[in-house]
């Protein structure tokens, strides 16, 4: 079968990899084509375009982006007729895939959804067109069951696949008592910077998530960077302020520290799964 998977950030780009895997497992002839990143490209995708060329989250950077934004509606609606799947399937990122579901759908192509949108926390509207775009959807919380039956809408749960993800990778640390050894920190109590993984977001946050640092000298502060990001974005805002930057070692951060500031999204459920205490933060 020939798959076409939409994802649109950095969560994305996790849950797609281990779906990536899952179907290569199930089906050896599989052809597998995303948008994504470099995650679902070393699962064993075709990466057609990378989702920092599509990170606009806010109505600001929306604005700024349409033209942008505009375009790769268009290439993705191309990139579909051009290879022709079997299907179609969407992770989240619902601005950008609710649109091109609607196109998929009018043009026959099957389509599921892997990952709601959270129409239950806002703009429950859209609930409209999943039903009548969406030929199957996937939940990862329970509660959507019944929030998906009232808008007589069958939906398919069967967990949360972080759940799976952060146990696998709790077994693959070293003891606790070696993971600050292991990050090249000092051995005194963590608090950790989860400031996003969009530019504008951690232009906005991580400046107030700053402003905690002098309140508390008897820890040390290290942000969990993400790759996509230059290094320049990060030392611009931290300055010379006691903050260490590691870049795509999240959990591993999260397992050591004894609390944490959050940018509101996937990473306060990865966070809380942790046993992490944590502040969540958004401007």
């Amino acid at each position: 079968m020939k798959y076409f998977i939409i994802a649109g950030e950095q969560s994305g780009d996790l849950h797609g990899s281990n779906l990536v895997r899952e179907l290569l497992n199930a089906d050896k002839n599989a052809e597998i084509f995303c948008w994504g990143g470099d995650l679902m490209e070393s699962a064993g995708a075709t990466l057609l375009v990378h989702y920092r060329k599509m990170a606009f989250m806010g109505f600001i950077a929306v604005i700024k982006n349409l033209g942008a934004i505009s375009k790769n509606i268009s290439l993705c609606k191309r990139q579909i007729n051009e290879y022709k799947p079997d299907v179609v399937i969407f992770i989240d990122y619902p601005g950008f895939n609710i649109r091109i579901a609607e196109y998929s759908k009018n043009k026959g192509y099957k389509t599921f959804y892997y990952i709601s949108p959270k129409l239950w926390a806002w703009n429950e509207s859209r609930v409209k067109k999943i039903k009548k775009y969406v030929d199957r959807m996937f939940i990862i919380f329970p509660f959507e069951v019944d929030f998906y039956k009232k808008h007589d809408i069958t939906v398919e749960y069967y967990g949360n696949p972080l759940v799976d993800e952060i146990e696998k990778r709790i077994s693959s640390f070293p003891a606790k008592s070696n993971i600050c050894q292991y990050l090249g920190i000092e051995n005194k109590p963590v608090i950790a910077l989860l400031a996003g993984s969009r530019r504008h977001e951690i232009k906005l946050i991580l400046p107030e998530m700053m402003k905690a640092v002098p309140y508390f000298p008897g820890y040390q502060f290290v942000l969990a960077g993400v790759k996509n990001i230059p290094d320049d974005i990060y030392f611009n805002i931290i300055g010379n302020a006691p903050v260490k930057l590691i870049k795509e070692k999240t959990y591993e951060i999260l397992y050591a520290a004894e609390a944490a500031l959050v940018t509101s999204g996937t990473a306060t459920l990865e966070t809380a799964l942790y046993g992490t205490p944590q502040v969540v933060c958004y401007r």
